[in-house]
């Protein structure tokens, strides 16, 4: 069965390239969510105030992987204990957020992040978990961005090593 899974942990160019190679996820687009600008460009969301994070809207197939294992791939894949920031990448765009689109998502988020995610980190989880409201698309030379340009100084510098760690702790979901 198809689900969707919209949820943000800094850059979407991250999120994006680690979970493409994840078993069962068939579609992912990177994009914004959470603001109240309608239809926003990437500039008015970088310029600041529209509200909107940087997040991936996932396809999966629920009969291969579960929104749960969706989960802890994210937790274990970004730092969710940093408010609005990922390594060199601040502000409120960058924010760790799950945007639930029913309420069993949102029941599997809230249990994952106070079980699996508070076991992993000694700071407290600040991961924002919100109802889903809209998906905006980022603009098309933001999609793919780390198969487009995989020697990029930050697709080397900061993806790189997140696929590596990805492949260290969950060989197993790795699409063959």
């Amino acid at each position: 069965m198809k689900q969707v899974a919209t949820i943000g942990g800094g850059c979407y160019w991250c999120l994006e390239a680690f979970y493409k190679l994840i078993e069962g996820v068939t579609d992912i687009e990177s994009g914004y969510s959470g603001g109240d600008f309608e239809n926003p460009t990437s500039q008015d969301v970088y310029n600041g105030g529209t509200g909107h994070a940087e997040v991936v809207q996932l396809t999966f197939s629920s009969d291969v992987i579960s929104y749960r294992d969706i989960l802890e791939i994210f937790f274990v894949m970004h730092d969710p204990t940093t408010l609005s920031r990922q390594g060199h990448d601040v502000g409120e765009i960058y924010r760790s957020v799950i945007y639930y689109h029913d309420s069993d998502q949102q029941k599997i988020a809230e249990e994952t992040r106070s079980t699996f995610a508070a076991e992993l980190y000694k700071d407290p989880v600040v991961t924002e978990i919100t109802q889903f409201t809209k998906f905006w698309p980022a603009d098309d030379h933001m999609q793919d961005y780390y198969d487009k340009n995989p020697n990029a100084g930050y697709c080397i510098a900061v993806i790189d090593p997140k696929i590596q760690k990805l492949r260290q702790k969950f060989a197993q979901r790795i699409k063959k």
